[in-house]
């Protein structure tokens, strides 16, 4: 079989799971067997596939029907303007999520060298684009996840950031080391009982831990909040992604630990997304 009709096979069995961008999903997964771009499958899509590569596309395919998500099938994904590698062990870095990066810009634009810790860091998606946008920022991520920290570590590699960040596998609860001027966080907001309705491709597929907020979405965010307030210098910055509908319970638990609220934001859905602070 060619490589176009594995493509169109792939596809139509991708649309018939209802999967929206199922040429897309096709394509790129055929990217990833032949170890080729999209490019070269344009132009050679006349050419032969052998039997292991046929079969490991079919099988690929197979995943995407079942709703595992293409970041994971690929082992990465684009964020801001960098590729970073993920596993399932890492939540998937997502659009909305960019806007922290932008409002870290915003309040850092005249800022030459400052400490960013990064709580709750995942794949490193926000911390190591802070950094490669910041060429003189100091970094320092802290994950519960040793298979977290393993994949940031991957990625500090391949940003070339190694030698201007940290890792440490903690407890946010537990960890004491340093003082900062700047604090992000996307921690496990959602509530609990609502996982299960959340898309296939992230309820079957993404780690519980980084979705997990506990009964009412706030429990990660309060020992975010509560420790940001111990770590962080003296009208340093906190910038926090929350659900949609938790803006009101999370500045007044910013309130109560002495920040005063700068902005909030809305992502790419109208929805509150981000929450700027400042310590005083």
């Amino acid at each position: 079989m060619n490589i176009q009709k594995a493509i169109i096979e792939g596809s139509n069995i991708l649309k018939n799971q209802s999967i929206n961008t199922a040429q897309l999903d096709a394509e790129i997964l055929m990217t990833k067997v032949i170890g080729k771009d999209k490019k070269y499958l344009i132009l050679n899509n006349s050419k032969k596939l052998n039997n292991y590569k046929l079969n490991l596309y079919k099988r690929l395919i197979k995943e995407r029907a079942n709703r595992k998500p293409i970041a994971y099938l690929t082992n990465k994904k684009f964020f801001w303007k960098y590729e970073f590698f993920v596993t399932e062990d890492a939540l998937i870095p997502r659009p909305d999520t960019e806007i922290l990066i932008e409002k870290v810009l915003d309040v850092t634009k005249n800022k030459n060298k400052i400490s960013v810790l990064d709580i709750g860091v995942g794949s490193g998606c926000v911390l190591l684009t802070i950094l490669k946008e910041k060429k003189n920022f100091l970094g320092t991520g802290i994950d519960i996840s040793k298979k977290c920290l393993n994949i940031c570590k991957i990625n500090a590699n391949k940003l070339e950031l190694h030698n201007r960040v940290k890792f440490f596998k903690s407890d946010v609860d537990k960890f004491t080391l340093g003082k900062y001027d700047l604090i992000v966080s996307n921690p496990p907001y959602v509530n609990k009982s609502d996982i299960k309705y959340l898309e296939r491709d992230v309820a079957n597929f993404e780690p519980k831990l980084a979705l997990d907020g506990g009964l009412d979405g706030l429990s990660e965010i309060r020992k975010v909040v509560r420790k940001s307030s111990e770590l962080i210098k003296k009208n340093g910055k906190l910038i926090l992604e929350i659900g949609f509908n938790q803006k009101d319970k999370i500045i007044n638990l910013l309130r109560e630990k002495g920040f005063y609220i700068n902005s909030i934001s809305k992502d790419l859905a109208k929805n509150d997304r981000c929450i700027v602070s400042t310590k005083i």
